[in-house]
Formats: C-alpha cells, structure tokens, sequence
C-alpha cells in the first residue's frame, strides 16, 4: 500500500503525562490507541520513530511505590526496572498490528561523538528500512545530570535531536494539553490556542510560562518550545498537540492543523547541507570513476569501494568528505563509513572483498545515499 500522508517520516514524542492519563502507572488503554494511529500510518508505507517516556512511571508501579523518593540514582533505579515494562507494553500492543518494535536507547555523548552520531544514525535508517518501530529513550541508567553535557534533560529536546539525526519530515509532540496557549488553558478559560508559530523567539518563549502542564514529566512547555526551536532550525516542520485528540497523528500526518504548527526555517535538504558544511568539517575527498559519479548524480545511489579511483587527504570513520568526479569537481559531499586508511585499501574492489581485505567491516558502502548530499 502506498502512502498517502502529507509527511512520510515522523518521528513523535509522547509524553509521561499522557501516556499515564495522570496516574502513577501506564495506562494501556490511551497507548492503545496511540500505537493504533500508528500502525494506520505504518500500513500506508509511513516511516515512524517513537520518543516515549513513561520508564519511570512504570518502574515505580512495578515496584509498588507510593511515595517520590528523591536523587538521581534512584530515578535511574525506577528507569531500569521501568524500560523493561514499557518496552514489553509497545512490544505486546504492536504485535496486535503485526509491527515489529525495536528499542534504542541514547545519550548526548553518543550523538556529539562522530562515530556514534554515524551509528546511531544507520542504525535508525536500517529500522525504518525493515519497517520496525524503534522506540527510543534517553540511556537514564548511564546518563546522569552531574556529568555536565552527557543528558538532553528530557525526552521534548531528544525527538528533536532524533529528528534531526534521520532527517525526519515533522517532529510530533503529543502531550496531556492541546498546544501552545496564550494562558494555562486549566486557570484561565479565556486561553486561547496558538495554531500557527513561525518563529520561537522571546515573546513565543515568554508564553511557555504561561501556557504550562503539571505532571510527572521532567518536561514542559518551555522544553517542548526548545525542541520546536531545534527541529525547525534544521528543516523539520513541529507540531505540539493534545494526544487524546481523536485520530492525531494521522490527521497530522495529512496535513490538517491539530495543536500548534512550528513553521520550518528552512527545507531539510538545505540544513543537510549546511550541517555537513559546517557542522562537521570537510576532512578529504575522494575521487570517483563516470560510472559512479552518473550512479550518484543520476540514479541517488551509495557510493561502492568499487567506483573510488583516489583517495585524498586524512580522515576517520564518521567524517565529512567531499566527493568529486574524474575531472575533480565536486558533485556531493558525504559522511563515510570508513576512514582513508581502510579506502585507500579497499578503494576500486568490490563490495564483497571489504571483509576479506579489512578484517572486518561497516557496510557495503563507502557513503550511503542516506548520508549523501548533492552538491
């Protein structure tokens, strides 16, 4: 079946709030339904990564724990008894639509490291190509707040960065409210919705403020504005809706407006551009035969050891090269699965050889057509 979504990758965070309905436990009856939308979006060819919290919530009822006890590692206790309990909840709902679910759990450093960003990365584009579910959470048994910059500190600014990192066409927040307010909708009945934000800047932030969910989560409007701050900035259009909206994500995914709409700054193909640009700078280049540089420009196709005449400059696994034709003009740039050594070994020989000749290997490609921007 083909899909016929307005978006085809989303990847959507569901809150704590909702995902308990305000209780200290899961309540698998709104899960049901969610991972019902989802499974409607899946039988239509859509693409889709879960950000769900909810591991705490259910460590604490596997425990039978009435009363918050306070400090980190116990927090971390509760996730590592909960993700158990989460996981086997999607696993057990998603066997119902016959979807096969994945778990992916990530810390900061694994993306702010070159090597990790690439994995995580093929790992996820590897799922979606297999048609898993990947559920992902932060690492909370390894990730602590005193290792300063190894958390996200909440689940809102992780979906945006695993937004980011698959280049995802919307990032979908679901939570306990209906969006952006001008006022918290449950003190003041005059709050009125914010459909439509095409820039968060301070006077959209001041209304986080303002527009605020109690709960259990470690998130509220203030980092769900950061996260729309984020994805926008790299292309990625942001919804915050309420998740007990009837059918959400998949009138979403049409097109229609539910909750606020985050405006994207740009389109996905220019921030994929400027983030390897910039964001990771050009370490070499590589040097590739008329019959790879037509399979790359023409067809969108990985670039093989096979079409890789030479070989230029140092870098490592996880970098950002450029790739030129016979007459050394660039036509794409691209992050590598292999470092200079290991493609001045490999380079011209067929795919199938790399393991032989490496001892071990990373993949068929030398850059997959995923981590491949035309230039």
């Amino acid at each position: 079946m083909t899909s016929s979504s307005h978006y085809q990758r989303l990847v959507i965070k569901l809150g704590s709030n909702l995902l308990t309905a305000g209780t200290d436990r899961l309540d698998l009856e709104v899960m049901a339904s969610l991972v019902g939308q989802v499974a409607k979006l899946h039988a239509r060819d859509a693409e889709v990564i879960i950000v769900s919290s909810g591991a705490v919530a259910a460590g604490k009822h596997k425990l039978g724990l009435t009363r918050e006890r306070r400090g980190i590692p116990f927090r971390q206790v509760l996730a590592a008894v909960g993700q158990s309990h989460l996981m086997d909840a999607y696993d057990q709902l998603f066997s119902w639509h016959g979807i096969i679910v994945a778990q992916t759990l990530l810390t900061k450093t694994d993306l702010a490291d070159r090597q990790g960003y690439l994995n995580a990365r093929n790992t996820l584009l590897a799922l979606l190509d297999l048609k898993v579910i990947s559920i992902v959470n932060e690492n909370d048994v390894v990730a602590v707040d005193e290792l300063q910059g190894t958390t996200f500190g909440d689940n809102d600014n992780l979906s945006a960065m695993v937004a980011t990192l698959v280049d995802a066409d919307a990032l979908i927040i679901l939570t306990d409210i209906g969006g952006l307010y001008t006022a918290d909708p449950a003190l003041d009945p005059s709050a009125r919705l914010i459909e439509t934000v095409d820039g968060v800047d301070s006077e959209v932030e001041a209304q986080a403020g303002r527009s605020s969910s109690s709960g259990r989560g470690t998130g509220g409007m203030v980092t769900k504005l950061q996260a729309a701050k984020i994805a926008t900035s790299f292309g990625i259009e942001t919804y915050i809706a309420g998740g007990r909206e009837p059918n959400v994500l998949v009138r979403i995914a049409d097109g229609e407006k539910v909750g606020t709409k985050f405006t994207a700054h740009s389109n996905r193909l220019e921030s994929r551009k400027r983030w390897m640009l910039s964001g990771l700078s050009q370490r070499g280049a590589l040097i590739v035969d008329k019959g790879a540089a037509r399979a790359i420009v023409e067809q969108h196709r990985s670039l093989l050891p096979a079409g890789i005449s030479k070989v230029s400059g140092d870098f490592g696994r996880g970098d950002v090269v450029a790739i030129m034709g016979p007459d050394q003009v660039i036509i794409a740039y691209g992050v590598v699965n292999y470092g200079s050594v290991d493609v001045s070994s490999i380079r011209g020989k067929r795919s199938s050889q790399i393991q032989e000749l490496l001892g071990y290997q990373y993949g068929e490609e030398i850059v997959h057509r995923n981590n491949l921007v035309l230039k």
